[in-house]
Order: structure tokens, then C-alpha cells, then sequence
């Protein structure tokens, strides 16, 4: 039955308007609900999902452009600060070590002579281990580098920019222990801190007695470089054994060859004296990396590497 003012008839299952029509859809701008409209909302939707997947495609394609993750910016910038300080910490062993030789000795009863100069270089390895240790491991020496990664204790792929850096640090340190030695009235650049053997050797020692003393007194700095490195062993105290132990290694080899056991402060050096400190520079480049090799070699046989160790 209808009844006037009543806005819609109620019929089962459906809901009519005043004029028996269905009631508009709310999605349908106005439009009357009809097959039409359902269809056209139909073909929206499907084209909201079209262009929905088209968004996720296209995100997951841009995630996947080439660009420097930030992980992998961190390890970029955590691996620069170590080749800086290995950099910087070669500078400072050149500077010192070879500076104390170069500056501060050949004065009568003054210069602080071959002891003053051991100490300088050992002080130097001393003084770096503390304050870049934690962040490089304090390499300062391309011999020591190798014979770490020979040791099991350093990566491959990270030997090349740990070189290099410490070439450049002991190149700038022989830069400016030139710049400053050059101001004195008299100086010989072939008095430079270089090593050298026959004519070259402080105390006249041959090239078969240079090349042993190096090998040597390399592997013996490896193998206290290890040992005291060794998860093992007290931690506080490493810096101190190993600058001890370049300070002892340049007492018994600065007679025989200046004392190099180190290739980049050889070279430091070296380029800026020419001449002869060049043509035998090849020595102090491999009898150090030999002696090396033995150090880290013998520290694996012995069994006293860290996992063996713990066998």
C-alpha cells in the first residue's frame, strides 16, 4: 500500500524509492545504477589494478639501478679511513725514524747516535699502534702487510690500496724531510737515511750479508707481530712488544744496512737520494717480503695459529 509523504517502500529483499526505482549507487557520480554504470566502474577498477601493477613493476625495477647501497657507502668510507691512517701512520715512521737519522745525528757529542735513532723508529710504531691501531691494525710496512695476509690474518683483495697507501705516506715524509734537510749548508742527499750495501753499508757489509740480515730480521719482526697479536695474548701490550722489537731489530742491521725491513720507507727515501739508494732498492724490497713470508710461514708450521691453537 503507499502512503503519501513516506520516502521510500520497503518490498523483501529490496529497498525502493519514492518512485519504485533502486536507490543510486554512491560510487556512481549521480548516475543511475544500471548495467551501464556497473560495467564502466567495472573497467575502472580493472584498470586501477593494471596501472597498480605497472607502479610495482617499476618500483621494483628502480630498486634494482645500480647505486651505492647504504651499507655499502658505510664500508666505502670505513675502508678510506683505514688506507688515510695507514697513510698517515707511514708518514710518521718515515718522518721520525728516518728523520732522527737524518737531523739529529752527526753532531759531536750531541747527535743521539745509532741507539737515539733505533728508539726513534720503534717509538714511532709505538706511538701509531695506539692511536691508528683499532682502525687499520697499524700495518705501516707492504713486508708486514703480506706477511699478515700470508699469516692467515689479512685479505687479499685488501694488499693493493694498503701498498699504495703507505707508499704515499712515505713518500710525503721524504718530501718533507728533504724539503728541511736541503736548508743545511752542506748536505748530501747520498747521507739521507737511505740503505745500502759495499759502499752504501754503514759498516761496509757485502750484498749477500744486506740480503741475509733483511730476510732475517724480517721474519723475526713477523713472527712477534703475530705472536703478539694473537687473540691469545694480552692486547694491551702488543704495540709495546712490537716497537720494542724494531728497536732491537735496528740496533743488531743499522751497522749492516741502515736497517730497512720495511720496503716503503726504503723508497721513501730512496727517490729523493737517487743515484745508487735506486739501483740497489730492489733488495729492500724483496729480501723484506721474503722474510716475511718465512715469519708467517714458520708461525703456521709451529701450530700456534689462532685456530690450531685452540685444538
Amino acid at each position: 500500500m503507499a502512503q503519501r509523504g513516506v520516502d521510500c517502500l520497503r518490498a523483501p529483499g529490496k529497498i525502493l524509492n519514492a518512485r519504485g526505482d533502486p536507490p543510486r549507487d554512491p560510487y556512481s557520480h549521480g548516475h543511475r545504477y544500471d548495467n551501464r554504470t556497473a560495467k564502466s566502474h567495472t573497467e575502472e577498477t580493472n584498470m586501477t589494478d593494471q596501472e597498480n601493477e605497472y607502479l610495482e613493476e617499476n618500483k621494483s625495477d628502480a630498486s634494482d639501478e645500480p647505486g651505492i647501497r647504504p651499507d655499502r657507502l658505510q664500508s666505502l668510507r670505513k675502508d678510506t679511513g683505514k688506507y688515510l691512517v695507514e697513510s698517515l701512520g707511514t708518514f710518521w715512521l718515515v718522518l721520525g725514524g728516518c728523520g732522527s737519522a737524518v737531523l739529529a745525528t752527526g753532531f759531536s757529542g750531541d747527535g743521539i747516535g745509532w741507539l737515539g735513532v733505533s728508539l726513534a723508529f720503534g717509538l714511532t710504531v709505538l706511538t701509531m699502534a695506539y692511536a691508528i691501531g683499532h682502525i687499520s691494525g697499524c700495518h705501516l710496512n707492504p713486508a708486514v702487510s703480506i706477511g699478515l695476509w700470508a699469516g692467515g690474518r689479512f685479505p687479499a683483495n685488501q694488499l693493493p690500496p694498503y701498498i699504495v697507501a703507505q707508499l704515499i705516506g712515505a713518500l710525503m715524509a721524504g718530501a718533507v724531510l728533504f724539503l728541511i734537510a736541503n736548508e743545511k749548508i752542506g748536505f748530501d742527499p747520498t747521507d739521507f737515511a737511505i740503505n745500502g750495501y759495499g759502499l752504501h753499508s754503514p759498516g761496509g757489509y757485502s750484498l749477500f750479508a744486506a740480503l741475509v740480515t733483511e730476510i732475517v730480521m724480517t721474519m723475526m719482526f713477523l713472527l712477534v707481530i703475530l705472536g703478539a697479536t694473537d687473540e691469545r695474548a694480552p692486547k694491551a701490550m702488543a704495540p709495546l712488544a712490537i716497537g720494542l722489537c724494531l728497536t732491537l731489530i735496528h740496533l743488531v742491521s743499522i751497522p749492516v744496512t741502515n736497517t730497512s725491513v720495511n720496503p716503503a720507507r726504503s723508497t721513501g727515501v730512496a727517490l729523493f737520494a737517487g743515484g745508487e739508494a735506486i739501483r740497489q732498492l730492489w733488495l729492500f724490497w724483496v729480501a723484506p717480503i721474503v722474510g716475511a713470508l718465512l715469519g708467517a710461514a714458520i708461525h703456521r708450521y709451529l701450530g700456534i695459529t689462532e685456530e690450531e691453537g685452540e685444538d
